[in-house]
């Protein structure tokens, strides 16, 4: 029998049918007055979405290229920076400020958790030399939400510390405004809630941030952002772009400014809670103390390996991710940001039950639409 498939992962999302239209456009040379019009109004609607005038750029990358340029570009070889480690992410931000020769406080948290306040203050008070403090406002792989507020009044008081922010499940997810909460520097990336496919991602930095670039003293080429930015202020890229990417990406922005930045967080905060109480409400454990609104993790039940969950769900026609690394067999992880509404929700609760209960878990089959369906009603 035919079996639709559903796509629930962390990225890639699904795609809107205006986005899939933009993409399957014929292509268009960017280098014309065509492609500049088109970049323009990108970069204009990119500083609505973070409601900021400050420095907004684009690369031709995934959101490992935007978080290696936040690296190169801002640090010198031998800057100390803490490093918020609570993640197969966390541990990316670590790798590349090792790559680069940073000298690294390696604050390690229990996936699943998130950082300590009072740890992060003793940790500043013993390294008051700290010029940066990176963190993911949502780790990804233990779906996880990081209170960024907190460290930019911590990057403040700091002598010369910045706040780098790998924010590539959050923005499109929460209201992620830089200038209110104090990000120095932050990095999302297209096939996540901006609803593109991979290849791009984007790149805020402050004054602050900025007054560092011509600082820095570790080789870059791709990723100097002194280069991009001068070309990119003229309405070009210094290197060939994901051209169509960019006018797919001037698509889903519409959509997003459309619905409004208030009403986007909204939708995503229902389905998120959604998912949550109706996953417990099946009988299953969250993986996250601190869950964030972008996925849900979650602990398969006693005797089912969770990839045998998976490829259950996806006979039942859904798809949704695997735990990472000691996670691996243990968690599945349901998506709900972007291209997705309140009947997503109700339709991948009852995927999974249906796939619990042909693998012999004791569930009362609709309990946990139910639930969802009851959160949905009373929020929305």
């Amino acid at each position: 029998m035919l079996i639709k498939e559903r796509l629930f992962t962390p990225g890639p999302v699904p795609l809107p049918p205006q986005v899939i239209k933009a993409l399957g456009q014929q292509i268009i040379h960017h280098r014309t007055p065509e492609f500049k019009k088109i970049f323009t109004a990108v970069i204009e609607k990119l500083h609505r979405l973070l409601k900021t005038e400050g420095n907004v750029l684009l690369f031709s990358s995934s959101g490992t290229g935007g978080m290696e340029a936040s690296v190169l570009n801002f640090f010198r070889k031998g800057d100390r920076v803490l490093i918020i480690n609570a993640g197969k992410f966390g541990q990316r931000w670590k790798e590349l400020a090792q790559t680069y020769e940073l000298k690294v406080v390696d604050y390690e948290i229990e996936w699943g958790k998130t950082y300590d306040r009072e740890k992060v203050l003793q940790i500043v008070s013993e390294f008051p030399d700290i010029k940066g403090i990176f963190v993911q406002q949502s780790e990804t792989s233990t779906t996880t939400y990081h209170d960024v507020n907190f460290l930019g009044e911590v990057s403040k008081n700091l002598e010369d510390c910045i706040l780098v922010v790998d924010g590539i499940t959050s923005v499109g997810v929460y209201e992620v405004y830089p200038e209110e909460i104090g990000i120095d520097v932050l990095v999302t990336g297209s096939q996540k809630a901006l609803m593109l496919p991979p290849g791009l991602s984007v790149l805020y930095f402050s004054e602050k941030a900025e007054s560092r670039l011509s600082k820095s003293n570790i080789p870059k080429y791709y990723f100097d952002i002194q280069k991009e930015a001068k070309k990119q202020k003229e309405g070009q890229t210094a290197y060939t772009p994901a051209i169509n990417l960019i006018i797919a990406l001037n698509e889903s922005l519409n959509m997003m400014l459309e619905e409004g930045l208030e009403n986007l967080a909204r939708r995503h905060s229902i389905m998120a809670e959604a998912t949550r109480e109706a996953v417990k409400e099946i009988g299953l454990k969250l993986l996250s103390e601190s869950p964030s609104n972008s996925a849900t993790g979650v602990y398969s039940p006693a005797g089912i390996n969770a990839d045998d969950l998976r490829k259950q769900l996806l006979k039942t026609g859904f798809r949704v991710a695997g735990g990472q690394d000691s996670l691996k067999g243990k968690v599945f992880r349901i998506a709900h940001m972007g291209y997705f509404d309140f009947n997503d929700v109700i339709q991948v609760i009852a995927g999974l039950e249906m796939a619990l209960y042909r693998l012999g878990f004791d569930i009362e089959l609709g309990k946990g639409v139910k639930k969802a369906q009851e959160i949905i009603l009373k929020n929305s």
